[in-house]
């Protein structure tokens, strides 16, 4: 088989919803919603092993830690696995007293009392009932009318009331689901949410949670936001009720329909880690909480130390998180790209020099080190880099920080070795490339400087006289000039007779404090109108110098 030419006719559009006037499109998320995490249920029934209780432990603990407050910790009615580990929460009581536990249950009398049993004693806890309520699973998969299917929600509404007055000294919440909500007429949904509420009596200071879930996403996201305010607007005793988003990737707009349907005026957001969940996954918290961070919005999740939350959750689901994953992924703040490249390094420079504290970074929707993140892979560097990128591994790495001329008489010499190696370029290979273009703290040197001293003349010229290494073999040479650095000219030209005219020179500190070391940079001609560039690395400031004028040196017998 292959695609359709005209795949119209074995798909129908999805059709529109009847809103006459959306209010979604001009809200903005402001606050942050309530977070359910279902990485225990239906991240943990998504994955090829289940987890042990084991992992469920190390989970919830994470989910606790950073700040998760409701969380579905399995279906109780699943197996002995499932039930021992949540009823052995409640028993050696971790779950902390402002967090709920929640689990979920079928519309099934004999599945509800057992997931009831597996929260005896808890403090406060979730249940969570559900039952499919769309055309495709009444008539396909159950058989059933409209009617049929609203008196399997009432009856479970019904035994859920039932069990919590058995247990009174729980302060039990419900959850209700019509499940495949986004499939399925909405004046249904609401029909069978009413009769469920008419059953549990819910009131503005004690809720019900209707959860609305795109079971599978089948339309643009703007539809389930349409889905949400129309469901929201016809239903009565909104104030009783706080409503919950559940969605899928299927379309790959998971998070977008959450946030979409969130501005249409839900209250709760459910969803795993890094998106983990049947077939293409759930809505993604850590996105989607990061999206909010970088809109200026508290999410009330920390994941300042995002890299240890993604080893516990590779470690715990054996699912890598995608090296491009949003917020989380190895390679999400990283640039190859050579103009991608000086952005960033300028955008870092400016950041230096700003007088607030925003955030303004070219390629960067967010701060790495808020999360934990340093910025030595912020830029990388390859065959496709820029002088940027090199220049800033270079002064993340060294302190140095190359005039921009110098970076362009560097650059080739990147480039070589990246064509050479076929691979990305570390910080120790840039380093090693740029010692060896300039003869910097190499022993394999035309000229090497061992020792010198400087004298002020009495006509106010400097006199250079020191010990020079050339070709191995030192030498005590000397010369006088207006300073230091045309002192060590003058001895290279009267010894050797090297010629070289200065035309730039720029010096720095590498670190802050006493006992920095410096950098000297030095843009020379020699006799042949050749741009010959040096670099030295001293601990006193002046030698440094003295260094750069013999880099420059070593450079132009490399020329010649």
């Amino acid at each position: 088989m292959s695609m359709l030419r005209d795949p119209s006719v074995k798909y129908s559009p999805f059709p529109q919803v009847p809103l006459a006037e959306r209010r979604w499109p001009t809200r903005t998320i402001t606050a942050a919603p309530r977070w359910l995490s279902t990485d225990l249920r239906d991240g943990n029934q998504a994955i090829v092993d289940p987890m042990d209780a084991h992992k469920k432990g190390r989970f919830f603990d994470l989910l606790v830690e950073i700040g998760v407050k409701e969380i579905e910790v399995g279906f109780p009615s699943a197996g002995a696995t499932e039930f021992d580990f949540i009823s052995g929460l409640v028993r050696d009581g971790r779950v902390p007293d402002d967090v709920l536990v929640q689990v979920l249950t079928q519309s099934r009398e004999d599945l509800i009392r057992t997931s009831f049993a597996s929260l005896a004693g808890a403090k406060q806890a979730i249940v969570h009932l559900y039952n499919a309520v769309s055309p495709a699973w009444r008539e396909v998969v159950f058989g059933m009318s409209k009617e049929q299917v609203r008196d399997i929600a009432v009856h479970g509404a019904k035994i859920m009331r039932d069990e919590a007055a058995r247990q009174p000294d729980t302060a039990w919440h419900f959850q209700y689901s019509p499940e495949t909500f986004s499939t399925a007429e909405l004046d249904f949904s609401l029909e069978v949410c009413e009769a469920v509420m008419e059953v549990l009596a819910p009131t503005p200071e004690h809720p019900i949670i209707l959860n609305l879930p795109a079971t599978v996403e089948a339309a643009t996201p703007n539809i389930y936001a349409d889905q949400v305010e129309y469901f929201i607007g016809n239903l009565p005793a909104r104030d009783s009720a706080v409503i919950s988003l559940h969605t899928h990737n299927d379309r790959g707009t998971g998070v977008a329909a959450a946030e979409l349907a969130l501005m249409a005026g839900a209250d709760r957001v459910e969803g795993c880690l890094f998106g983990n969940g049947e077939r293409t996954g759930n809505c993604c918290l850590v996105t989607m909480a990061l999206n909010m961070y970088t809109q200026g919005v508290d999410p009330q999740l920390d994941f300042s130390d995002i890299d240890r939350v993604i080893e516990t959750v590779e470690y715990c689901n054996e699912l890598p998180v995608h090296q491009r994953h949003p917020y989380g992924g190895e390679l999400v703040y990283t640039a190859f790209s050579g103009s991608h490249q000086d952005a960033i390094k300028k955008g870092f420079s400016a950041l230096e020099t700003q007088n607030d504290p925003h955030w303004r970074v070219p390629y960067l929707p967010i701060d790495p080190a808020d999360l934990g993140r340093s910025y030595e892979a912020v830029i990388r560097v390859n065959s496709q880099s820029g002088k940027g990128g090199f220049a800033w591994v270079l002064e993340q790495d060294q302190g140095l920080k190359l005039p921009k001329k110098m970076q362009a008489d560097f650059s080739p010499h990147v480039q070589r070795m990246a064509d050479e190696v076929g691979r990305e370029l570390n910080a120790t290979d840039i380093w090693e490339a740029f010692k060896a273009a300039y003869h910097v703290q190499t022993a394999d040197k035309h000229f090497q400087l061992v020792d010198y001293e400087e004298r002020r003349g009495s006509d106010g010229t400097r006199l250079f006289t020191g010990t020079i290494a050339v070709a191995g073999q030192e030498q005590t040479v000397s010369g006088r000039g207006n300073g230091l650095i045309s002192s060590v000219l003058t001895t290279l030209e009267d010894a050797f007779g090297l010629s070289l005219e200065v035309v730039d020179y720029t010096e720095h500190a590498l670190t802050a404090g006493r006992d920095s070391r410096a950098a000297a940079y030095l843009e020379c001609r020699d006799s042949a109108g050749r741009t010959i560039w040096g670099c030295g690395v001293d601990e006193d400031v002046a030698t440094a110098s003295v260094r750069a004028v013999l880099s420059a040196a070593n450079s132009a017998m490399d020329a010649a």
